[in-house]
């Protein structure tokens, strides 16, 4: 049995990386363009094949989806019609993945997105925290993502890769992977109030600039703000409780308790990024922990914590967000 990765840019390679750290080699690469295959192949000495029904060909135990976002679903719909188990990076359409939720309720086989951050050791040490009530009851949360878009792949030019692209754009992408542990940490969404803006001078016709005002069905407020135009990169979360102050860095792996003026410091570690990025790249260890989730899920044949019906929850809220830029005012989910 095989792994397919499909699409070997920037995340295929990762995936692959992942794959081969957990202690896999039976691994297929698939992309059209041949420099990607070759690059591949010298890497991490696997074979690929140029189409992918040559891919479908091979006997598969399962499909990794790393291609740009708007092509996840096209890949996802012939894993489901050939029965083989896959794994999608994250989804920007609602609507593509209500037609891969009904597609997949017709089959045995795993299918799952991505959800990176809730792998972070960050995010599992602010969720204990707040669980053991450390600054009280969370009244309101700040939080802030800005990251350069041309530094997203210091290795080629940002107009060239989907994250330039209106419907996959940068700012849009990265909504999903920041609500994704927001709800995890706090709880769902009842409302949100977005401003959507193109305010730099980019070559691109994407928005790079989000402010939203959202509203957590137990009543937290937050203030969550994503951009593609600071240079240097950062991530940085203030949540203010009844009792004290919490103040997370990222990207420094940074938390600060602040009660009644004292401070105190707690220092996560999470791993090393891959060479050559910037910003506001996760570690490879929580693609790791990713992919062996769904290795696991496959083997025990039972779903995990976070599915395409969650991530249609997410992308809701994301289409919410769009709408109520587009009619100035708030949007109720």
């Amino acid at each position: 049995m095989q792994i397919l990765v499909v699409g070997l840019g920037s995340m295929g390679k990762r995936r692959i990386r992942s794959l081969m750290k957990l202690g896999f080699k039976n691994i297929i690469g698939f992309d059209p363009r041949s420099d990607r295959r070759s690059e591949s192949e010298k890497l991490y000495k696997i074979s690929t094949v140029s189409t992918i029904k040559e891919a479908i060909q091979k006997k598969l135990y399962c499909m990794i989806i790393s291609t740009p976002p708007d092509s996840h679903y096209k890949y996802a719909s012939i894993a489901i019609k050939n029965n083989i188990h896959f794994f999608t990076e994250v989804n920007l359409s609602s609507y593509d993945v209500k037609k891969i939720i009904v597609q997949l309720n017709k089959k045995s086989i795993i299918g799952l997105p991505s959800n990176t951050l809730l792998h972070h050791p960050l995010i599992k040490k602010l969720k204990i925290l707040l669980k053991q009530n450390q600054i009280g009851n969370t009244l309101t949360v700040y939080h802030h993502f800005g990251h350069y878009l041309p530094n997203w792949h210091p290795w080629e030019d940002y107009r060239e890769f989907y994250a330039s692209k209106k419907k996959t754009g940068a700012a849009r992408e990265i909504i999903p992977f920041e609500l994704v542990w927001l709800t995890y940490l706090f709880s769902k969404i009842k409302s949100v109030y977005g401003s959507i803006h193109k305010v730099s001078n980019l070559k691109t016709n994407i928005n790079d600039l989000y402010q939203i005002i959202i509203e957590f069905s137990n009543g937290i407020q937050c203030i969550m703000v994503i951009d593609v135009i600071s240079d240097p990169a950062f991530s940085q979360t203030k949540i203010i409780g009844q009792k004290g102050v919490i103040l997370c860095d990222h990207n420094e792996g940074t938390i600060k308790i602040g009660k009644s003026s004292k401070w105190k410091t707690i220092q996560i570690k999470s791993g090393e990024v891959a060479k050559g990025y910037k910003g506001n790249t996760p570690s490879e260890s929580l693609y790791v922990d990713e992919m062996n989730q769904f290795m696991v899920a496959i083997k025990q044949k039972k779903q995990p914590r976070y599915t395409f019906n969650d991530e249609l929850k997410i992308l809701k809220i994301l289409d919410a967000i769009e709408l109520s830029d587009k009619r100035s005012r708030k949007i109720n989910l």
